[in-house]
């Protein structure tokens, strides 16, 4: 006998996974050349040259060190220099001490929300949203409150996000830029999220907890600015990946910050620490702790995503598409041609573009196209793109 839940989650993967694993299928036959693959956010853009520098430089020093364990929260040293660099580019205090380094942003949400978890709690997403999201907050024991869209500009409902709330509300999980639609989330929209929560948690008489997952923080547009969002709400949970910011997906290295503000602060801290010791999030992989700690106010050269998303965002309304302009991260999604929007990626399927279904990530009628890839792909890409939008004239 096994977990027939664990078994589920092993044989169906994500819609985004399922349709990466096709396209590496249809390219062994086809030649990877000819299919048009903007399934997974995987950076096309290098690592900065200092980051490669800084680990050869490492493994040729210190090489009876630096594959050593570490702390199981992470190296005293690699958490002070990430405090150092919040504290400069925020105008922050925070401590050393309430950074608990982990293997990416995904076990920075699982150690949060397992730390946090208490039966019968629940937390709020906002549509449209990155699905594992959900597989984590069950996998804590929470139940997960989905906000539908609001598919004007991917900001807010208000009003089903105030009727949504509860007393067994624990926490919002925000995340912007957005991962599926690229939008950043104004100081305006999270001014009136914390005014809401500040009310709430007053007359529920507990804290609601802000958790702001944030790997695309540093990847954003002219125009558009990402608010550091505790400066916006006290009680707010920040955890971070190096995987996109510093083109780094497979060393697995980002952070859970707890500000000192935070209510019941030091307990949250523990708690998230516990977690991570029960889930086997310990000791992140050393060698990147110092490596990205050392580079950590770097980024890979985003012009590249900035470039691609004003081509295709520029093509595709001509071509009759409806897309609202992302302002941060590598997506762009934009409304279906028909109302089944499964049967649109299908139809794409077909041309060998492939593009995930908005259904699975909370937002019926729309695809995500994740453009982090060469821009001459996307060139190469159009006629398709707009062979698909002439299928339905």
């Amino acid at each position: 006998m096994v977990s027939e839940r664990m078994k589920g989650l092993g044989t169906a993967r994500s819609v985004i996974r399922e349709l990466f694993e096709y396209g590496n299928i249809r390219a062994a036959e086809v030649g990877r050349e000819n299919v048009f693959d903007f399934s997974i956010g995987n950076p096309s853009v290098p690592s900065p040259a200092a980051v490669n520098e800084t680990a050869i430089r490492l493994l040729t020093e210190q090489p009876d060190l630096i594959h050593a364990y570490t702390s199981a929260q992470g190296a005293a040293d690699a958490r002070q220099r990430f405090a150092s660099s919040l504290n400069r580019r925020f105008g922050a205090n925070y401590a050393a001490s309430r950074l608990y380094l982990t293997v990416g942003a995904a076990a920075s949400l699982c150690c949060v929300l397992n730390g946090l978890t208490c039966p019968g709690d629940e937390f709020i997403v906002f549509a449209p949203y990155f699905p594992e999201y959900k597989v984590f907050i069950e996998g804590a024991g929470a139940k997960m409150v989905l906000i539908p869209a609001e598919i004007e500009a991917f900001q807010i409902d208000f009003d089903a996000f105030e009727r949504a709330l509860s007393p067994n509300t624990k926490g919002v999980l925000v995340n912007s830029p957005n991962n599926p639609s690229g939008t950043v989330y104004s100081k305006a929209t999270l001014e009136q999220l914390a005014a809401i929560l500040t009310r709430k948690s007053k007359e529920y008489g507990h804290p609601i907890y802000l958790i702001s997952d944030e790997p695309y923080r540093e990847i954003t547009y002219a125009g558009f600015e990402v608010p550091w969002v505790p400066h916006i709400y006290r009680d707010t949970i920040v955890c971070y990946s190096f995987s996109k910011s510093l083109s780094l997906p497979g060393e697995r290295i980002g952070y859970v910050l707890v500000p000192e503000e935070v209510a019941d602060g030091d307990d949250v801290y523990a708690a998230v620490a516990g977690a991570g010791r029960s889930l086997g999030y310990v000791c992140a992989p050393s060698l990147f702790q110092q490596v990205t700690s050392m580079c950590c106010d770097m980024t890979a050269d985003i012009k590249v995503y900035e470039e691609n998303r004003n081509l295709l965002v520029t093509s595709l309304r001509e071509m009759g598409y409806h897309v609202v302009e992302p302002g941060g991260a590598f997506y762009l999604f934009p409304r279906t041609l028909e109302p089944d929007d499964v049967a649109f990626s299908e139809r794409a399927k077909k041309l060998d573009l492939l593009i995930v279904p908005g259904s699975g990530l909370g937002a019926p009628g729309h695809v995500r196209i994740s453009y982090c890839v060469q821009t001459e792909t996307i060139r190469r890409a159009l006629p398709k793109f707009q062979a698909l939008a002439d299928s339905y004239k």
